[in-house]
């Protein structure tokens, strides 16, 4: 065993196992410490958050007060920390660097993280799946990579679902010839504007996808493409209806959600993107220096470049010899597939749950966090976070506490993009001494006249008009620069309808 970890001979029960320092996995940790329950963390990646700093440059739905556990922000002040505004909205790189690395360094958490510990399996010390004697008196045995093996009394795993998105395959499969291009196929996520800038300044990009991450994309995409010449958009969905992939707009029972749609209808109809619907993805080869989407009905599109944004799935494999009882459609434990539902459930109404329904067969292995959503993508941080106090909870026998499950999530706030339009809106309401819902007035009224509208400026006038505000103040806040005389951009109207970056979920 690891000369870090417990050995037979250490007195009292080895640690609890955390698999994940992203902000579920350094939550639980934060709680254990509380319970006086012993811990370490095996970080995968070589920095803490390692996958949240690959979406980085994406903004959050939910402010910060949602977004910082309570068990870690009491440990945080204690070591005064210089806490964040609780209603600004974090950027990804922003939780990283102003809540995660923090957290990660406190003397309580820093001693029992390992980072570069890639957890492969998973079982009971001496025993495979099949023993049943004595079973939950065998303490958790998990392999690194590296072959590295630590003991373990209960293993929390919060590596999420980053490492696993789905195929570009219609099916759930790969697409035939998918491995061979994955060169030129971008992660959801992307940053266009930024580090990936250029892979699509200039160029092609096609978007296979209609959630909120393609969504995301789409609109930052639409930005590039105003500030560099020659940039092209594709959407390719597979459903087979144009306002199933705009979500409903006004007519979606989540208005937020609603509008986004809306806004990349506006996209379509002003020829800014391409929209491709039921275009279920079948193989994919070369042509040259391009790529080549074929459908199942043999159509083809061809780009620069494809950006999967088809969702995420969980790896189950490393506890292969442990017994799982996973719902069979989402992946999650059978106890909470009715909870989140997708089809049934946004990610506010969510019925709040802890340790008896992340409860396995197999005693003291729990899932958590966005892993155990398995396929629903409406996870909340927030939520992981009741996850883990219920379970460390639990952990140190105070189940009174672990069943007193409960979870504030207002119906608007926390994952709805009107927050991130709100934000952005009373900065450029303060900038021209007018109240917040005039900018966001001013955009929903110019998209709306936009497709009948011979250019963005006339639509962003007749707006004007039609609202009383004066023409020259609602082309400069449609400009949303400081730049004199810049036009009017439609991205930056959209970003004052609904969000320019982020996700629902996060």
């Amino acid at each position: 065993m690891n000369s870090d970890g417990p050995t037979p001979t250490d007195p009292g029960p080895p640690p609890v196992l955390v698999i994940g320092a992203g902000p579920v996995g350094l939550a639980a940790a934060a709680h254990l410490h509380e319970q006086g329950v012993a811990f370490v963390i095996l970080e995968a990646g070589d920095q803490v958050g390692a996958s949240v700093r690959q979406w980085a440059h994406v903004g959050l739905f939910s402010p910060w007060r949602y977004d910082i556990d309570a068990a870690a922000r009491r440990l945080l002040d204690a070591a005064g920390w210089a806490a964040p505004d609780d209603e600004d909205l974090p950027t990804g790189g922003e939780l990283v660097d102003r809540y995660l690395q923090p957290l990660a360094t406190l003397p309580a958490i820093a001693p029992n993280l390992r980072l570069g510990a890639r957890v492969t399996a998973i079982s009971r010390v001496g025993a495979d799946r099949v023993r049943t004697a004595g079973r939950a008196d065998l303490p958790f045995v998990v392999r690194l990579a590296d072959g590295t093996e630590f003991t373990a009394s209960a293993v929390i795993d919060a590596s999420g679902t980053w490492r696993t998105p789905n195929p570009l395959g219609v099916n759930g499969l790969p697409a035939h010839g998918e491995a061979a291009a994955a060169d030129l196929i971008d992660p959801a996520l992307p940053d266009v504007l930024g580090a990936a800038r250029g892979h699509h300044a200039g160029r092609h990009t096609i978007v296979v996808g209609s959630g909120h991450s393609a969504a995301n994309t789409l609109l930052d995409l639409a930005r590039l493409a105003e500030a560099e010449p020659g940039t092209r958009i594709t959407w390719a969905v597979r459903g087979g209806s144009p306002q199933r992939a705009f979500g409903g707009e006004d007519a979606d029972e989540l208005p937020a959600r609603g509008a986004l749609g809306a806004g990349l209808h506006s996209l379509v109809d002003t020829g800014k993107l391409t929209l491709v619907t039921g275009f279920g993805v079948h193989a994919v080869r070369r042509d040259g220096a391009a790529v080549t989407l074929v459908a199942a009905d043999g159509r083809t599109l061809t780009g620069d470049r494809v950006v999967s944004a088809t969702g995420f799935r969980p790896d189950h494999s490393a506890a292969g010899e442990l017994r799982l009882d996973l719902d069979p459609i989402l992946g999650c434990t059978r106890a909470l597939a009715d909870l989140i539902d997708p089809n049934e459930h946004s990610c506010g109404t969510v019925t709040p749950h802890g340790y008896r329904e992340l409860g396995q067969p197999e005693p003291n292995y729990y899932a958590v966090g966005m892993k155990s959503y398995g396929r629903a993508p409406t996870f909340l941080m927030a939520t992981g976070y009741e996850q883990v106090r219920s379970i460390a909870a639990a952990l140190a026998g105070d189940f009174d506490a672990a069943d007193d499950v409960r979870l504030d999530l207002p119906a608007t706030g926390v994952c709805s993009v009107d927050l991130v339009a709100e934000n952005a809106a009373r900065e450029i309401a303060a900038r021209f001494g007018l109240t917040p819902d005039v900018p966001i007035t001013l955009a929903t009224t110019t998209m709306a006249l936009l497709p009948a509208a011979a250019s963005t400026t006339d639509a962003v006038r007749a707006a004007a008009d039609k609202i009383g505000l004066n023409p020259d103040i609602a082309l400069q806040i449609a400009a949303l620069t400081e730049q004199p005389d810049a036009p009017p951009s439609v991205t930056g109207l959209i970003s004052l309808t609904t969000s320019a970056g982020g996700s629902c979920c996060s």
